[in-house]
């Protein structure tokens, strides 16, 4: 079975709790590359057939030859890049487009703005930053400008009233290895702005928090990221019409899948400025948000009614693509934020993300749901705790109170710590082999032990590893991992009823895929139930 031998446990082999907070219960979720699987086939498949030909019995491995979840090694490489993050340049990214006056997304179609405003004029400011930090890397980027005619509608809703254009920018760091170049991971954050009536594109919409900070995280990965190489891609992105309706976002989607982009994960930087206001004691520094989506919108293939039903008869409630990316963050953030604990309201640990497991903030949205409901895992940074008077807001001051999107509110040092996580799990994921494909348990025996199998990732190097992980039903995160080595497939004396499990890729280096939930699979030649282990 080319089984890697359990090591002694260590002080570090405590199940990670880094970075979930509350004690959140898991909420609705998908299993990750969901298909359209009928129910009732899968209830057949799994009955057992008496006149099948017998297999012989797999080795069983004891539970015992897990290991709690522990930090994956930190690649050098990409630790000396977090240093780099500079949070004087990131204030400097953020204090140029303020400069911009307006970033109003109906500014584009205004003839009467002054000179080096709106923003147009921001959009081809970002292209020339992304096309300055790909002159520096002996032009290791490919910059490129996504633009397209928003039509007008005189709908009672509409935030655009008459055909608008708009422009994402995105510059991308292609894959160095053939086989796996194909793959991308993405980062994004939305330039435009907005004062407190959506139509009004001439009132000066400084937008510092929202979202300059998360165009500087954009960019600023870009920097650090782009002097390394890595054998899948990274898309570094800032997209317009958030405010009027994910609009830019949404166009981006849908030309990634009408492109074929194999996009593995799509991270969100939406206000995560840190808001800093004398005497407001509720911010935290130490913290950011991490949204996951839970039910897939119904308008995906995974969110039809026969998908649902599975989900319902898996228990896979908290495990769709998003879910198990978010989760992939925490464990990256123990590795390159060490000593990072449990979130809670009397200690403050280092810099670390805090699972919330919805899609976004309660009633509201953001560009990762564009590429959710086009079926790619995509999760939302934000900071700990909003200010809504500097979040769209006309500028004044009323009754003692500064309202308004301001640069002074904003926390640079908040902000470059965010851009590090991101950096982070981008490099990672870049680094790590793709995730295995076709996992599933095998269901046609009825025991109390639990059967997997799994195809490498395509474009996998010969020496890929695989991990089975599980937690139990009740835990947010993963908590015990099993390493198969290079075999596909294990059995392992642990209850499929009481644990969810996943599967990953590992490189010899210790990166690791996002984790994969497995779907039921009945065996053509099943073991009978009644087999002794």
């Amino acid at each position: 079975m080319n089984f890697a031998p359990p090591r002694p446990a260590q002080p570090s082999d405590q199940p990670s709790r880094t970075a979930f907070s509350h004690r959140l219960r898991p909420q609705i979720g998908l299993a990750p590359g969901l298909r359209l699987l009928a129910l009732p086939l899968l209830l057949s498949l799994a009955l057992p057939a008496a006149c099948s030909a017998q297999t012989p019995a797999q080795s069983l491995v004891p539970a015992s030859a897990a290991r709690a979840i522990a930090p994956a090694p930190a690649d050098p490489a990409i630790a000396a890049a977090l240093k780099q993050v500079s949070p004087e340049r990131i204030q400097a990214i953020i204090a140029r487009l303020v400069e911009f006056k307006t970033r109003a997304t109906l500014s584009s179609m205004d003839t009467d703005l002054a000179p080096g405003t709106g923003i147009s004029a921001s959009a081809d400011w970002i292209e020339a930053q992304f096309k300055q930090i790909s002159a520096e890397c002996n032009n290791c980027l490919e910059v490129k400008r996504d633009d397209f005619v928003e039509p007008g509608s005189d709908a009672a809703n509409s935030r655009i009233r008459k055909p608008t254009r708009l422009t994402n920018v995105y510059a991308v760091l292609r894959g160095t290895d053939p086989a796996q170049a194909n793959r991308r991971v993405l980062v994004t954050g939305h330039y435009d702005s907005r004062v407190t009536d959506i139509m009004n594109s001439h009132s000066d919409a400084p937008g510092a928090n929202d979202d300059a900070s998360g165009v500087a995280v954009s960019l600023e990965c870009a920097r650090v990221l782009s002097k390394l190489k890595f054998p899948s891609s990274i898309v570094f992105v800032a997209v317009a019409g958030e405010e009027q309706g994910l609009n830019g976002s949404r166009h981006l989607a849908r030309l990634a899948k009408a492109e074929g982009w194999q996009l593995e994960a799509v991270l969100n930087n939406d206000i995560v400025g840190g808001d800093t206001t004398p005497g407001d004691t509720g911010q935290d520094k130490f913290a950011v948000r991490v949204f996951s989506e839970g039910v897939p919108s119904p308008t995906t293939p995974e969110g039809a009614p026969d998908q649902i039903r599975l989900i319902h008869s898996l228990g896979s409630d908290s495990d769709s693509p998003s879910r198990e990316l978010a989760r992939t963050i925490t464990e990256v953030s123990s590795t390159y934020f060490p000593g990072a604990r449990p979130h809670t309201i009397s200690v403050r640990p280092p810099f670390h993300p805090v699972l919330i497991f919805r899609a976004d903030r309660y009633l509201r949205g953001g560009d990762h749901t564009s590429f959710n409901l086009e079926g790619f895992p995509a999760v939302r940074f934000t900071e700990w705790q909003e200010n809504f008077n500097h979040q769209h807001q006309d500028l004044r001051v009323e009754n003692g109170i500064q309202y308004g999107d301001l640069l002074q509110f904003v926390d640079f040092h908040y902000v470059a710590n965010v851009a590090r996580l991101n950096a982070a799990v981008l490099g990672d994921l870049a680094a790590a082999p793709g995730v295995p494909e076709n996992v599933h348990i095998l269901t046609q025996a009825l025991d109390n032990n639990t059967e997997l199998q799994w195809q490498p990732p395509t474009g996998a190097s010969a020496g890929t590893s695989y991990e089975v992980v599980w937690r139990p039903t009740d835990q947010p995160t993963w908590t015990e991992a099993l390493s198969t080595g290079t075999a596909t497939t294990v059995r392992v004396a642990v209850s499929k009823d009481n644990v969810i499990f996943g599967v990953r890729s590992v490189d010899s280096a210790g990166h690791r895929s996002i984790a994969v939930l497995p779907l039921p699979l009945g065996r053509t030649t099943p073991r009978p139930a009644t087999t002794k282990n």
